[in-house]
């Protein structure tokens, strides 16, 4: 599988835009050109992934000191359940092996909502490759995250505090609610 680093100079596939916006609730997304912003001021890991020359899906890693955050991996709907996530995560998980890494997703415990059978499966496939709760969960907007981690160390609260206030130092909107 091949990888492509994405800046906000060649950002402009209208698949790729196009995959970011219909792969994640609108409430957990950051508006397009917000994004291509933050990929210049805070050296996000953007990688594309083609199987030859047809688009599969892509990743958004912020690397940091204490681990790298896992942010957006998004692989084409009609793509799905063919092996490709799992290629790309494994990938993923190659490029930064032997570093701390977290993720944050829908929780597959929030009662009630839309998708459970969705984050289930996204939460077995993320336990399956070695991440495992860390017991923290935060609301936003009336969605339930939780963190998954995979390497040494723990996730706390504070943790999620310090990368909330690295994020709002560069975006954040007025009306995500805190729950």
């Amino acid at each position: 599988m091949r990888e492509m680093r994405i800046t906000a100079a060649n950002a402009n596939d209208k698949q790729l835009k196009r995959l970011y916006e219909t792969a994640f609730p609108v409430d957990e997304q950051i508006p397009w050109d917000d994004l291509m912003r933050l990929i210049r001021e805070m050296s996000l890991d953007f990688t594309t992934y083609y199987d030859g020359e047809e688009f599969i899906g892509f990743t958004i890693v912020y690397p940091r000191k204490t681990f790298n955050w896992y942010w957006y991996f998004a692989v084409r709907e009609e793509l799905r359940g063919k092996g490709y996530g799992q290629r790309i995560l494994d990938q993923l998980i190659e490029r930064y092996k032997g570093q701390t890494c977290v993720l944050d997703m829908e929780s597959p415990y929030q009662q009630p909502c839309d998708n459970i059978e969705q984050r289930k499966r996204r939460h077995e496939f993320y336990l399956r490759n070695g991440f495992r709760d860390t017991d923290v969960y935060r609301t936003y907007n009336d969605i339930t995250m939780t963190v998954m981690m995979m390497g040494q160390g723990t996730f706390t609260m504070q943790d999620w505090d310090d990368i909330t206030n690295e994020l709002k130092r560069f975006w954040w909107p007025e009306d995500i609610k805190e729950g």
